[in-house]
This record gives structure tokens, sequence and C-alpha cells, in this order.
């Protein structure tokens, strides 16, 4: 059940990457490629964060952390664990909202902390009192979600890597029997 989950999250974040998820929100930033000519995608895996550096799944992660833990949120134990194959290539990482004291604001605060650090907002909807948030930072995809106006507090942050070396590790966990 967990891989069917963090599966479907990654091609929700894929479909936004293509452009599917922006019905009723808005764009920003001009057309996205989806990753497939982004500068740097190449042998390497693509170009990285500051200083030319490589971003992978442990700097996504401690960038995420870190604006969210300073925003006011705790990360829920529980949350979505990714396959140890797919580390580098996908991050996910689910706040406590009900600990949080107001849970939007310190979900607009952390999106606000990302686009400090270099993440470019892309895309924002919301319906419902939800809002979700495409970021792109080098070839990382970002999809940031807040469902917390309503009884359910769901706040959560998926990033995928859409170079095609983790689209391969990503299809090739996919087609591995679920055990």
């Amino acid at each position: 059940m967990r891989k069917a989950k963090w599966a479907a999250a990654a091609a929700g974040v894929v479909l936004l990457v293509a452009g599917c998820g922006s019905e009723g929100g808005s764009d920003k930033g001009g057309s996205v490629s989806g990753g497939s000519s982004s500068a740097g995608s190449s042998a390497t895996g693509g170009s990285g964060g500051s200083g030319g550096e490589k971003l992978d799944g442990a700097a996504v992660t401690k960038e995420l952390t870190d604006a969210a833990t300073g925003a006011g949120f705790t990360q829920d134990a529980s949350g979505e664990q990714i396959p140890a194959e797919a580390k580098d290539c996908m991050v996910s990482w689910t706040a406590d909202a009900e600990k949080a004291a107001d849970p939007a604001k310190s979900y607009t605060d952390t999106v606000t902390t990302l686009t400090k650090g270099g993440w470019s907002e892309e895309r924002s909807s919301g319906a419902g009192g939800s809002v979700i948030k495409s970021l792109k930072k080098s070839s990382w995809q970002l999809q940031a979600s807040n469902h917390s106006a309503g009884p359910l507090k769901l706040v959560m942050f998926v990033a995928v890597d859409s170079s095609p070396e983790c689209a391969a590790v990503i299809a090739a966990n996919n087609a591995k029997p679920q055990g």
C-alpha cells in the first residue's frame, strides 16, 4: 500500500510538472519543460543548487526540514516512507499540522523560505480551502500541499527529481512486484 501511495504522489508531481495540474490556478514564470531539457541534465544527474553542486535527495530533505521546522511545523513520523533506492530521486515530508499553532501560516512561511532559498514558484491552485503550489529548483519539482482549512489537517511536501536517471529509477521501482 505504501508503494502505491508514493508512486501516486510521484505521478501527481509529474502531472503538475507536465502542466495538467494548473487548472484554476496561475502559471508563473512561463512554460515548463517538465525537466526533459533542463540545463545540466546529463549522466551526472543534472545541475544543482548553490555553487553548482548537484541537488540530491539529502539536500532537498534538509532544505524542506529547515524551512518547515523554522515555520513552526514538526515532521509527522507516520508520513510517507520513500523506498531506499529512490531516496536520491524523491522526498516526502509530511507536517504534523495538528501540532502547528497556525498550519496555514506555517505553510505560507515554509513556501516563502523555500522561494528565498532558490526554489521558484511555477504554479498555484486552490479550491475548497486547499492550496497546492508547484515549485522548481534545478531538476527538482516540489508539490507543496496545504489541506488544513477543514477538519482534516494535512500539509505535505513531495519533491521529485525529473532527471532521466531518476525517471528510470522510479519506473523500475514501480515495476517491481508488491510484496
